[in-house]
């Protein structure tokens, strides 16, 4: 019977789904040791260092228990042979294959130091949680148990790293162990902790560990012996290989991944071996040690997923242990506890505010662990842990991004942790890659669903996308073993009341990768587009076969036909090469319409929505009747681009998703046509920085630098600038060098690192607006330096609401008295005093260029004031300065009152009267206070527009004049209006 049938792959998606809940029950109490690499998905790595060097290193895992139930039974020996043993054990041969193994073993993946700080294991670790077994709770589905359920369930069966080699229930040795577990459960981490462990003589109970990768034991079928074998892979273990035998030596050797090897243990398969200087297959080696044929005395643990665990006949296991990751919400928040509290966690040159931003970030992710949100059902693998906490390190503690470093390089290389060289069926003769088979099945369930807007699946949603089209027994074999190893790593049942039968996406950005990555891949074809792809590649294998069989035929037989109808034939994959540029155009126009969706023009940015739905959302929670917002997928377009880089693209090679250059180049240049037209139009802010995301993400410098050439004025004002997204703007806006006309920062929580940051996209801005940011003094220095820089094309420089205080104007005084840029300057309301204002005075004269000033609401006395006038007149080019809203008495009133712009060259905007007339700015004036209203104190503003409404009821006394009494009486209207709605809390 086939292994499809036996393993039952048409039961449906609801009884399929009580197994994948079936690894987390009974598992609250828990065994943790603080003492390794985070949970991460390494194997990927570890493959890579077992077979970096001559000693081919391998994955492996300990498991030790000092003073356990093994039999201590010996053969008799002589006692010379007794001390040779005792010799060899403490050799230097074995200390110098721990000190190689540790070095190995110790080694971070690439991805572990590029998106964040390094840690050794010895730092930060947090054992998952390891459950007891049986071969029939394997093949017997569990009871279905929604993840709430899990997480109240009772400890039961639990049983810690230390006592996987205890003797079983009826009191006999355990020799053989399998350790088994669904992707990303930390199978691989708890290997590198345990080796590492045994090499620094914390597990005593095995005087050598020799751990086999499995997949490594998978690429050579020549003969080996089991001597040979372990010299060729440890090279320091020579003089203990003659000794393996003895009983006395504790030998535990490591399987690590056995899904990899094809196993017989029928003898007609596998003979029997009981020599170890016999060469026979490496899987042979491994299936007579299993029997115990082999070095009978030796323990040996074996590492698998589910799918393959029933390969071992179950008389040959003495224990089944089942790793089920983190099923207690403890372990989640004592893993990001210790993961994101680490000093070097937020970057090189951080401040001290970075220690308190750091316990923010526990706090809010604990938090909403505790309101067991979906993020708690992902966080049951230690792999997205790993995800959660790169993610927010990308977000939070990001100061300049490598050009490497993109959203999209992160979800890449975590799937690469996770998946590379994983095939999905070592038994199927076609070898297909696991991320292969994911990208095509499950990458068409996301791609429904963002096309569709929908976020839940129910059963005959995963149906249609995964049964609809299995015609063979092979495609029913992949099937089964996807569901059992790899589905809970991408679905997850869902958590919200009501809807526990169904699945979502264990974390919602990962449906949006794997549906870019779907489309990409153009595996959304139509049956024609399938079809006429197979037929051309079978013509074009033929064609230069037929045509020498037509030659030779048409000149013995009178067919003259025959070469016209072939001639026919090989026009047809010429014809398809050009559909398959309408299939890159299709891909660029769906990428264009996703990223530039006008329903979404008014959400938060993309990187505000990641951080939301890792943190949640602060506030009351919404009650369960509330229709719910509409789902977002704005992430789509941006991953479809990032995917496309080259960097990404070379990644989903070893993951055996190929892109080729050609069709990233062809997409690229029907994206000119169709992204870069439509940006064109004007976005609202947070659109915009979507869009300049987007092109970091792409990493194609020669694009960005076409699409940000047709950038004339960039507004983002109100969106969140962290220290990610200046980093973003000013890179993508580094690849070209030409002058910005309008740059809006406005409420952009922008602050002095900020600007350091954007410095060189701030010198080629012409209007610079840098209002309300909280930018200090320290800012102003950076202000300082920008305008005193020698490529400085600032003609318009907005710094209203700003502290910049006294000690800021002095600073921003020594920028005015040497740049040749500037001739605006807004100062609204920002706490210069009188001693800011002197600073300015002083060093106006200096300046040549500046034509307007604004001074408002600053608590300038009349000297102040006064003095700053007295410098505007003399100044070659000022004309306007702006004094409203501050504390000018009677006297100064009337001294600013008789300044005459064709007498003095400078006007002063004070009030909205002039003499007896009107202002002619005063709707100007009025406007400001409008505008800036939510900022002001309004107890203040209330005083001063009194004080306005006085003086206009003043000078219409003075005035005769009906037109200018008519004027008066208009403006005073207006004011009281504004009065009122103060008054009554609507303004």
């Amino acid at each position: 019977m086939s292994r499809a049938m036996q393993c039952q792959s048409c039961l449906p998606w609801g009884s399929w789904m009580q197994r994948c809940l079936s690894g987390g029950r009974g598992t609250r109490g828990v065994h943790v040791c603080a003492a390794s690499v985070p949970g991460t998905a390494g194997s990927c790595f570890l493959r890579k260092i077992l077979r970096a060097s001559s000693i081919s290193l391998h994955r492996g895992y300990v498991g030790y228990q000092e003073g356990s139930g093994e039999n201590p039974a010996t053969p008799s020996s002589s006692r010379h042979s007794q001390s040779q043993l005792r010799n060899v054990a403490s050799s230097g041969a074995i200390k110098k294959h721990q000190k190689s193994l540790s070095a190995w073993f110790s080694h971070q993946p690439n991805e572990e130091r590029q998106f964040g700080p390094s840690f050794s294991l010895d730092a930060v670790h947090v054992d998952p949680v390891i459950r007891e077994s049986s071969l029939e709770e394997i093949l017997k589905p569990s009871p279905d148990l929604t993840i709430q359920e899990q997480l109240q369930q009772p400890c039961r069966q639990v049983i810690s790293l230390h006592n996987l080699f205890d003797v079983d229930a009826c009191g006999r040795p355990v020799k053989n162990v399998v350790l088994y577990g669904t992707v990303g459960t930390g199978k691989s981490t708890l290997i590198k902790k345990m080796v590492v462990d045994w090499c620094h003589g914390r597990l005593p109970r095995f005087e050598l560990v020799i751990p086999f990768s499995c997949e490594d034991l998978s690429h050579s079928h020549a003969p080996i012996s089991l001597r040979r074998l372990i010299t060729k892979k440890y090279q320091h273990l020579r003089d203990v290989v003659p000794v393996l035998g003895a009983a006395n030596l504790k030998v535990l050797f490591i399987l690590n991944g056995l899904e990899r090897l094809n196993l017989d243990f029928r003898l007609a398969g596998t003979e029997l071996c009981c020599d170890p200087n016999e060469p026979v297959p490496p899987s042979a080696i491994v299936v007579n040690l299993l029997r115990k044929y082999l070095l009978p005395e030796a323990s040996i643990i074996v590492t698998t997923r589910p799918s393959a665990v029933r390969r071992i006949p179950a008389k040959y296991v003495g224990r089944y242990a089942e790793i089920c990751g983190f099923s207690d919400t403890n372990l989640q928040k004592l893993y990001f506890q210790m993961r994101l509290s680490q000093p070097g966690c937020s970057g090189e040159g951080s401040r001290g505010g970075s220690s308190a931003e750091q316990e923010n970030l526990v706090e809010m992710l604990s938090r909403n662990l505790e309101r067991h949100n979906q993020i708690t059902a992902a966080c049951f693998l230690p792999s997205y842990c790993w995800l959660v906490c790169t993610t927010l390190h990308f977000l939070y503690f990001t100061r300049t991004v490598p050009p490497t470093q993109t959203l999209t390089g992160i979800y890449t290389s975590f799937l690469r942790l996770n998946f590379s060289g994983e095939v999905l069926d070592s038994t199927d003769p076609t070898n297909i890659s696991m991320m292969k088979y994911v990208a095509k099945t499950v990458g068409k369930l996301a791609y429904e669903g963002v096309m569709s807007r929908k976020t839940c699946f129910s059963e005959d949603d995963l149906q249609q996308c995964f049964e609809v089209e299995m015609k063979t027994e092979s495609e029913l074999n992949l099937l089964e073993v996807f569901r059992s190893d790899v589905f809970r790593f991408f679905l997850s049942p869902c958590v919200q009341p009501g809807k526990e039968h169904t699945f979502v996406f264990t974390i919602p950005a990962m449906q949006e990768y794997l549906a870019a990555l779907y489309v990409v891949l153009g595996e959304k074809k139509t049956l024609a587009q399938r079809v006429g792809k197979e037929l051309s590649e079978v013509l074009g294998r033929v064609s230069e076969d037929v045509a020498v069989v037509v030659n030779i035929i048409s000149k013995v037989l009178p067919l003259r036909f025959l070469p016209v109808l072939f001639n026919l034939l090989k026009i047809f994959p010429r014809y398809f090469s050009r559909l398959s540029g309408k299939e890159r155009d299709a891909i660029a126009h769906t990428m264009a319409e996703e990223l530039f969706k006008e329903e979404d023009y008014y959400n938060d940015d993309v990187l505000d929505q990641i951080n939301s739905s890792i943190l949640g959302v602060e506030g009351p929670m919404r009650h369960p009747d509330e229709a719910p917002d509409d789902e977002v997928f704005e992430l789509f377009p941006i991953f479809m681009g990032g995917i496309l880089s080259r960097r990404n693209r070379a990644i989903l090679e070893q993951l055996g998703c190929s892109i080729k250059n050609l069709a990233a180049f062809e997409i690229a240049k029907a994206m000119k046509k169709t992204v870069i037209r439509k940006s064109h139009k004007g976005l609202p802010p947070s659109e915009l920085m979507d869009y300049l995301f987007f092109l970091h993400e792409f990493q194609n410098e020669r694009f960005t630098a076409e699409a940000v050439r047709s950038l004339r004025a960039l507004n983002l004002a109100s969106v969140k600038m962290t220290p990610l997204k200046c980093s973003v703007l000013a890179s993508v806006m580094g690849t070209t060098s030409h002058e910005v006309e309008e740059l809006n920062l406005t409420s952009c929580n922008l602050d002095s690192s900020s600007l350091r940051t954007l410095f060189p996209v701030l010198l080629r801005c012409k209007a610079l607006h840098l209002q309300l940011n909280s930018l200090g003094p320290d800012a102003c220095q950076e202000i300082r330096d920008l305008l005193l820089h020698d490529k400085c094309v600032v003609s318009s420089l907005r710094l209203a609401n700003n502290p910049v205080g006294e000690q800021g104007a002095q600073f921003l005084a020594e920028a005015l008295a040497g740049n040749r840029s500037v001739t605006q300057l807004s100062l609204l309301h920002t706490a210069l005093g009188d001693g800011g204002a002197e600073a300015i005075a002083r060093h106006l004269a200096q300046n040549q260029h500046l034509r307007e000033l604004n001074l408002g609401y600053n608590s300038l006395t009349d000297a102040a004031a006064l003095r700053v006038v007295e410098v505007a007149k003399k100044h070659e080019a000022l004309d306007k300065v702006h004094l409203y809203f501050n504390d000018i008495s009677e006297d100064g009133k009337r001294a600013l009152h008789s300044l005459r712009m064709d007498r003095d060259g400078v006007r002063a905007l004070v009030f909205l009267t002039a003499g007896t007339d009107v202002s002619d700015y005063w709707s100007h004036i009025l406007s400001v206070v409008q505008r800036n209203l939510p900022f002001w104190d309004r107890d203040r503003v209330r005083q001063h527009l009194a004080l306005l409404l006085r003086d206009l009821e003043s000078s219409r006394s003075q005035t005769a004049n009906p037109w200018r009494k008519a004027k008066f009486l208009r403006v005073e209207s207006e004011v009281k209006k504004m009065l009122g709605k103060l008054q009554d809390g609507t303004l």
